[in-house]
């Protein structure tokens, strides 16, 4: 957490911020632990103020600033990252924030509770070898269905597993492997290599389905509210959650099973023995 959907909504909640000129960067002093800074002080500061916003875009899980320079802010929430405009409700756990001249919104603020984001500046080199092709899969959201097969039909691993491997598609965490699997169908314990052509067709349907109705509800904000959109309100989608937790609640589709949880490579996983057999 965030997933796909929550740094899309992030994304598309800043882009206000395009065309505006970063007129200053600080890192204002917490008491909670660090977050990954690169390049550290003086070198970040040299390479951004002054310089125009000429597009927001999102790289899997991370959300990219575009400067005119060439160079690029790659914003990685992970766990509990929010990428806020205007007031935050808790200054301690603002970690970097930018003050812009020429857009509506002053400021735009990465705030962590846990300190466990990241914030680089990469050069158009850096940027192609950290999260180019090489190093980040088709995104979740724009892949066709046949590149998904392609690049997972091989593989031994558990489908829901796969799914998270950022390499071969990216975007997709544990809360919407599980949601997707359920949709398709699927049992989430399926080796990739015995899916037939029809489940991966079912399977590339249902991320679509899956990861647009939770763009259109801004994200899933789950009981630790730690995920909060760019105005730092709440998503949407945990309301619309098929089956992420919702172990021993009664299946919304075939209704006669109820949800079990297991656990694959240390994560929940959530699915509908009815809906998922692996028959």
């Amino acid at each position: 957490m965030p997933e796909l959907p929550e740094v899309e909504t992030m994304r598309r909640g800043i882009l206000p911020i395009v065309g505006s000129r970063i007129a200053e960067v600080r890192q204002p002093r917490s008491s909670r632990r660090p977050i990954t800074v690169s390049p550290k002080g003086a070198a970040f500061h040299r390479r951004v103020v002054g310089r125009q916003i000429e597009a927001v875009e999102r790289a899997g899980k991370r959300v990219v600033i575009m400067l005119d320079s060439g160079d690029r802010i790659v914003i990685e929430p992970r766990m509990t990252g929010r990428i806020l405009l205007g007031e935050v409700p808790d200054a301690d756990f603002v970690r970097m924030a930018f003050d812009l001249d020429g857009a509506e919104d002053r400021q735009l603020l990465f705030c962590d509770v846990r300190g466990l984001g990241v914030v680089r500046l990469l050069s158009p080199r850096q940027y192609a070898a950290r999260l180019g092709p090489e190093a980040l899969g088709p995104d979740a959201l724009t892949i066709d269905a046949d590149t998904l097969r392609e690049r997972l039909s091989a593989s031994r691993r558990a489908i829901k597993v796969a799914l998270l491997d950022q390499k071969a598609v990216a975007g997709i965490g544990n809360i919407y492997a599980s949601e997707i699997l359920h949709l398709a169908g699927i049992h989430p314990a399926t080796a990739c290599r015995r899916l037939s052509r029809d489940q991966w067709l079912r399977l590339h349907a249902a991320t679509g389905t899956v990861l647009e109705e939770a763009v259109r509800y801004e994200g899933s904000t789950l009981s630790d509210g730690a995920y909060m959109n760019a105005r730092n309100e709440r998503g949407g989608y945990q309301n619309h959650h098929r089956v992420y937790q919702r172990a021993g609640q009664a299946c919304r589709r075939c209704v006669d099973s109820q949800i079990v949880r297991l656990v694959q490579a240390q994560r929940s996983t959530f699915f509908c023995p009815g809906c998922q057999s692996r028959r």
